[in-house]
This record gives structure tokens, C-alpha cells and sequence, in this order.
């Protein structure tokens, strides 16, 4: 049971045990202590009624920094894809140790935190937050700290970039304006939706050719320098894509040509044969053919944009669109898309108008 004992000072300090029958004062070290008996005891009791709700930090341990708990937090993010775990990296080094990798953790307060993320940029204050975030969550797991100041934290909202959407006579275009071997990559992406990565790591025994199919399961991920072929970047991004059979014969002409026979072969790759990186890939052949077809500035994503509107044109709902895609999710979907489909003309009302006259005649007639 909490207690408290008046000091010569005349304030009250208060007094509790932890669960080993340790006694503590309250506030540890700095010995906090109260004008009268009942707050010191009452904050005495506060703290002993922690320690059965495992909420108690014992005030004598020695609280690791920012610093320190983020170098034994990172090595559990390892199941992260490279790029995203070298993503990660980035932003705690240039974001997060500069302004808080010296403070212990439980000096690190709300409004330090509000007053950072308010200095950033909004999508850098986004990414920066969430990774304090995690390293705090990290430390509470741990019983370090009670409290993760980066809660209830206002972000800017962060502003989508304008999205670029090509037809499908731009499509066409592009696609006859690039070097052929790379022809059907720019089909494959516009109307399958494959990211990057997934069109640099797809293989032969992925294209179903009968049945019109290309099954994403793997990506091919450049860090510094470094190639690894790993999963989709969800569980959602591992598919199967349905494609229309006009670019099935173009995907089934490309790996006559340009594929080797082994069912493990890449099907994109450069010239000699090579996998393709990202750089190599826009500054040889990307940017020579958008500025050949009149698309100067496009990007190799925004053939994934290209694809929602594509497939919305043909009458896709958000929800196929959304698995065909391999979203995380159908509210990112819809988040990121949602306003190609509130422009299009909705004539439910007037399908339903017609179910219901037809019902209303067959009832006139018996």
C-alpha cells in the first residue's frame, strides 16, 4: 500500500512498492515530492496501481536513447523489402537521429515532436513521423517508456502530385515510338498495371499464354546498386492478371523473340541479356521514346495510372481495378483513383427505373 513521509522541509514525499516488494519514491531520482500528505500519497498510490497493468517503468533503469533503441529496433524490420529497409534507413539518418537521436526516450515530448514534423516537408514529415512512431511503440513493448509522444500528432495533409494519364492511342504511340524489345514492357504496364520492379522480375513460367494470364510473384529491387529479386510488395501485389488477348499475342511475339526457352528466364531484360535497372532503363530507352512519341516528362509509373483509366474505360469496377492493380487495399484505391469515378456517367437509376416498370407491367398482367 502507498505511503508518504514528511521531510524536514515540511514537503511530503511519496512512497510505493513494485511487484518484488522493491520500494520506490515517486519520481525515482529527482524524488518529487508534495506540498501535503494526501497528493504525495495519492501519486504514490498512481504509480503502485501501474505496476500489476504492467504500465510501471522502474524510475532507477537507465532509459536508452533514441539513438541506441533505433540501432536494435532496425534489425526487426528485416523482413522488409530492400528498397523499403534502405528507404527506411534514409529517413532516419538525415530525419529523425539528427533531431532526436540524443535524447533519451522519455524526454522526448509531444509538443518536440509536434514542432518537428510541422519543420518538414509534408510527405517527408509522413514517412519521418512513422518511423519515431514505430521506435517509440518499440520502447513501450520494451517497458522503457508509458507514453508515445508521437500520438495525436496534426501531419500536414499530404498533397497527391498531379497524375498523368495517357489514352489509348498515346499508349499505342509510345509503344511504337520505344525500341522493340521493349515493346510489349509498355503494353504489359498499361494494360496489366505491373509495376517496375515486377515487370523486371517477371519470368517466362509466369505467362499463361492459353488462358491469357501473367502471375506477379516476385520483383526485382535495385539498392545501391544492388540487385535482389524478393516477393511482391504486399500480399495483395502477389496476383494474377487477366490481359486482353490483342496484348497476349504481343507479350507471346516478345518471348519468341527476345526470351530465352528456360522457364526461369527474365522476360525483360537489356540487350545482352542483362536484368533491367530502373536508371539504365529510363535514361536509354524511356526518355528517347517519350520525347520521340510527344510525351517528354512522362514517367515509367504512370503507366500504372494509364491502367485504372484504361480498365474503368472497358467498364471495370474500383473493386477489379483494385485486385487487378495489386493495391494494398481498395480504400488506397479509391484514395488515390476514386475522383476518375465519380466523372462517369451513372445510369443505375435508370436501370432500376426500367427493372421496376417491368415488374409493374407483369403485375397489371398477371
Amino acid at each position: 500500500m502507498a505511503w508518504a513521509r514528511k521531510l524536514p522541509s515540511g514537503r511530503w514525499q511519496g512512497y510505493y512498492r513494485d511487484k518484488t516488494g522493491k520500494v520506490h519514491s515517486v519520481g525515482g531520482e529527482e524524488r518529487k515530492t508534495y506540498r501535503n500528505q494526501k497528493d504525495a500519497r495519492n501519486a504514490a498510490a498512481d504509480q503502485e496501481g501501474k505496476v500489476p497493468r504492467g504500465e510501471w517503468v522502474d524510475p532507477s533503469r537507465q532509459i536508452a536513447t533514441v539513438a541506441e533503441r533505433s540501432a536494435t529496433w532496425l534489425p526487426t524490420k528485416s523482413r522488409l523489402r530492400p528498397s523499403s529497409l534502405a528507404r527506411l534507413e534514409g529517413v532516419l539518418r538525415v530525419h529523425v537521429l539528427p533531431r532526436f537521436g540524443d535524447y533519451p526516450l522519455n524526454r522526448v515530448s509531444h509538443a518536440d515532436v509536434q514542432q518537428w514534423v510541422m519543420s518538414l516537408p509534408a510527405p517527408t514529415a509522413h514517412k519521418a513521423h512513422d518511423a519515431l512512431a514505430q521506435i517509440m511503440r518499440a520502447a513501450i513493448a520494451n517497458r522503457e517508456i508509458t507514453f508515445n509522444p508521437c500520438q495525436d500528432i496534426e501531419l500536414t495533409h499530404e498533397e497527391s502530385s498531379e497524375q498523368r494519364f495517357l489514352s489509348r492511342d498515346e499508349v499505342a504511340l509510345l509503344a511504337d515510338s520505344i525500341e522493340p524489345r521493349f515493346r510489349a514492357l509498355v503494353l504489359l504496364a498499361a494494360f496489366g498495371g505491373l509495376r517496375f520492379g515486377e515487370l523486371a522480375g517477371l519470368r517466362r513460367k509466369r505467362i499463361d499464354v492459353l488462358r491469357g494470364r501473367v502471375t506477379v510473384a516476385e520483383t526485382l529491387s535495385d539498392v545501391g546498386g544492388v540487385l535482389s529479386f524478393g516477393p511482391p510488395k504486399t500480399k495483395r501485389s502477389r496476383r494474377e492478371v487477366p490481359l486482353p488477348r490483342s496484348i497476349m499475342r504481343e507479350l507471346e511475339t516478345h518471348l519468341e523473340r527476345y526470351v530465352e526457352p528456360e522457364a526461369d528466364a527474365l522476360v525483360f531484360t537489356g540487350p545482352k541479356g542483362a536484368p533491367l535497372r530502373r536508371a539504365g532503363f529510363r535514361r536509354c530507352w524511356w526518355q528517347p521514346a517519350t520525347a520521340a512519341a510527344g510525351l517528354g516528362g512522362l514517367k515509367v509509373h504512370e503507366l500504372r495510372h494509364s491502367f485504372v483509366t484504361l480498365w474503368r474505360d472497358a467498364g471495370a469496377d474500383i473493386l477489379d481495378v483494385s485486385r487487378r492493380a495489386g493495391h494494398s487495399s481498395v480504400a488506397f484505391t479509391l484514395d488515390r483513383y476514386g475522383h476518375l469515378y465519380q466523372d462517369r456517367p451513372d445510369d443505375l437509376a435508370e436501370k432500376l427505373d426500367e427493372l421496376l416498370r417491368l415488374r409493374t407491367h407483369k403485375g397489371r398482367n398477371g
